[in-house]
């Protein structure tokens, strides 16, 4: 449960109006003597991302505010992480390997400090610069935002600062699934087929994704576990082929579990009748 008064709440910000936002200069950097710490991405996992579905990672982190400001009144300071590549200033101005927050809120621990939770906006559209090449599947820096404003509303000082933690990007993969006959006699063989592809971030497709070794999982009938019962290694059109000897009624399924740049995929389940 949370506790605390809700501070503020920032609004999404999506497309290139959002980016102006998030990117507007911090003018002449300087000292803000904001502290944000204890920050947590993605549950601390890898954020997977595919060709056409906004991806929206959970973010989290606390913030200090410096003396003569307070957390009563939010629209005094700003303060949030974002992911960058390369050189922080250049990615922050120009939105080129910068992926921003959605939209967060701030809970009132005291008045001098805030936990806040929202969460990043990764759109994989062609018109958005997030995910644009295959080679953004790699490790992310992580830096603060960082701004005070006068009461007039005009910015008093900004700066940005990176963090020393990181986070995988990792492009999304799919698998499938089709194990016939269906039914099938016991004692005989089954064949099982399947095909492995990957995001290709450059032309927003799937491409089929070779050399993988995949793992065929069985799962009996009214049992809660699967099991792997033979390994496999895609061709060039990222096919796979096996054969398996019917035993019980269960259902099949192809599994890649991934890599450093490629999340894991798993089919749907195909199930067979053994008579």
């Amino acid at each position: 449960m949370k506790t605390g008064r809700r501070t503020v709440a920032v609004a999404t910000f999506v497309g290139a109006l959002g980016l102006s936002v998030l990117n507007a200069p911090t003018a002449q950097a300087a000292d803000t003597g904001i502290t944000v710490s204890d920050i947590v991405i993605n549950n601390g996992k890898p954020i997977v991302v595919g060709t056409t579905k906004v991806v929206e990672p959970p973010i989290s982190f606390n913030i200090a505010l410096p003396s003569g400001y307070s957390t009563a009144d939010p629209f005094r300071y700003d303060a949030y992480p974002f992911l960058y590549r390369g050189s922080m200033q250049t990615a922050a101005d120009t939105g080129e390997n910068f992926i921003g927050p959605g939209g967060y809120t701030c809970y009132e621990s005291d008045a001098k400090h805030a936990r806040c939770e929202g969460n990043l906006y990764i759109d994989p559209h062609p018109s958005q610069d997030h995910v644009d090449s295959n080679s953004d599947a790699t490790t992310w820096k992580v830096g603060v935002s960082l701004k005070l404003f006068k009461a007039d509303g005009g910015l008093k000082a900004g700066e940005r600062e990176t963090r020393s933690t990181t986070v995988q990007l990792k492009r999304a993969a799919k698998a499938t699934t089709d194990a016939s006959p269906e039914p099938v006699t016991k004692g005989k063989s089954i064949t099982v087929t399947g095909k492995v592809t990957r995001a290709n971030w450059a032309t927003k497709k799937y491409d089929a994704y070779s050399g993988r070794t995949v793992s065929l999982q069985f799962r009996a009938k009214g049992a809660d576990t699967y099991k792997t019962v033979k390994k496999g290694t895609t061709s060039s059109t990222g096919g796979l082929k096996t054969t398996v000897t019917a035993s019980v009624d269960g259902y099949y399924r192809w599994v890649y579990y991934g890599n450093s740049t490629t999340g894991v995929a798993t089919s749907a389940a195909d199930y067979v009748d053994v008579r």
